[in-house]
């Protein structure tokens, strides 16, 4: 019997979820000035591109190398209490960031020394993070709690640059830094705050004691959370983010626009990721969601090579907005399932590897991107990563065709399974 519809805030009847939410949007819109201004201040110390990408490489390393223990440590550590000591490491990040420029002794050794500070909490925050929202919401909402997370992401990625653009060009870099340390307190105080009950939580054995080798044996050797992780590493290679590195090289060299274009193509992908994230808050859990994975990938792959055939900017813009729209139910339905097929003494450990192959593995993405765009073209580019999301999400299909039922998942506390046919 299908589920009976619900509006698209449905998660936020819970308390915790709704402090949670609303310390997300602050801290995100913060985040997002960071990052902006971050960028725009290397430029201006060095006049080097190749600095730029390299603070974000020093950034994003200690993701690639620590976020799997750190949904090690998911499984272990109270969660509520973890995230807000992590988020407190960001903030003293940011505030050194602050005091620096503001004092005029910042340097780019500096924001050097500091990126990857960043990075090692974000490696540990991430997991962590992913797999308290069950805690807060419980199975029944999840797919809600998610995609509402993914809309505030979406939508502070629009908001966050507007107003870092509006500071820096009135107040200076120093501003932007300020307001996202001021943007964590939101969290800070929001876990704070936060009381039971957490519907989500479950107890774990006191003799069960969460190992590494636990979760790689069933993230790794299980065959369907190894096709959904597989299939976020090729998402994360070749699918969004990559186009998002090349859209200035797409704007300037394809569509023949200026700085102004360039961010009408970034407010695309944004808005159409956005309603993507309402879409799947509004109907995600009446859906089958292994079919809309495979339907949203094609379809991005689809607009891909599409978007490479023209040189309109009305169609480009439309067409990303369809690309981010597909992209964002993929992302969804994909960590939805993850996290529901998964015992809850593994959660954690498989948030990790879900970070892991979205957030560790990005780099190589902007990395092979770049590459065939020097060298054969951004158009080539788009194609190569549509030709592969298309040929990965075809593969998925081709294995729940021959799959008879359910997989079994390992012996454990508390592993309901969620029906074939979610709904």
């Amino acid at each position: 019997m299908p589920a009976a519809p619900r509006h698209p805030f449905h998660a936020l009847r819970h308390r915790n979820f709704r402090l949670f939410f609303i310390g997300q949007f602050v801290s995100l819109v913060g985040t997002w000035m960071q990052v902006v201004a971050q960028g725009w201040l290397v430029l201006e110390l060095s006049n080097s591109p190749f600095l730029v990408g390299l603070v974000t490489s020093l950034e994003s390393l200690p993701i690639l190398l620590l976020t799997l223990y750190g949904g090690v440590l998911a499984d272990r550590v109270d969660k509520r209490r973890a995230i807000s000591m992590l988020q407190t490491g960001m903030l003293i990040e940011s505030l050194a960031l602050t005091l620096l420029t503001a004092t005029g002794h910042i340097t780019v050794g500096w924001i050097m020394v500091l990126a990857p500070m960043l990075g090692v909490c974000s490696a540990f925050e991430v997991p962590i993070r992913q797999s308290f929202m069950m805690e807060m919401v419980g199975r029944e909402d999840l797919i809600n709690a998610i995609a509402l997370n993914s809309s505030v992401f979406n939508l502070t990625r629009i908001v966050g640059p507007v107003v870092a653009g509006g500071l820096i060009a009135t107040l200076g870099t120093t501003a932007c830094f300020a307001a996202n340390t001021v943007s964590f307190l939101a969290v800070i105080i929001a876990f704070g705050r936060m009381r039971p009950p957490f519907p989500g939580a479950l107890e774990r054995p006191h003799d069960l004691q969460p190992t590494f080798r636990d979760g790689v044996r069933y993230a790794l050797g299980q065959a369907e959370p190894r096709a959904l992780l597989g299939m976020a590493a090729a998402l994360s290679i070749f699918g969004l983010g990559p186009v998002l590195a090349m859209l200035p090289v797409y704007a300037r060299q394809v569509l023949g626009l200026g700085a102004g274009g360039y961010g009408g193509l970034m407010s695309a992908v944004g808005v159409g990721a956005a309603l993507g994230a309402i879409a799947m808050a509004s109907i995600g859990h009446r859906v089958d969601r292994r079919r809309l994975i495979v339907t949203a990938i094609l379809l991005f792959a689809l607009v891909l090579a599409l978007s490479a055939a023209h040189h309109s900017y009305p169609l480009a813009l439309a067409g990303l907005a369809v690309a981010g729209f597909g992209s964002v139910l993929a992302a969804i339905s994909t960590n939805t399932l993850l996290q529901t097929e998964a015992p809850d003494h593994l959660r954690g450990r498989v948030m990790g590897f879900y970070s892991f192959v979205v957030l560790g593995l990005a780099p190589f993405g902007s990395l092979q991107a770049g590459w065939i765009s020097e060298h054969l073209g951004v158009h080539v580019s788009f194609v190569v990563g549509g030709a592969v999301c298309a040929l990965v999400a075809l593969a998925l299909a081709w294995q729940r065709h021959r799959s008879v039922g359910r997989l079994p998942v390992p012996a454990g506390p508390s592993a309901p399974s969620e029906p074939a046919t979610p709904g």
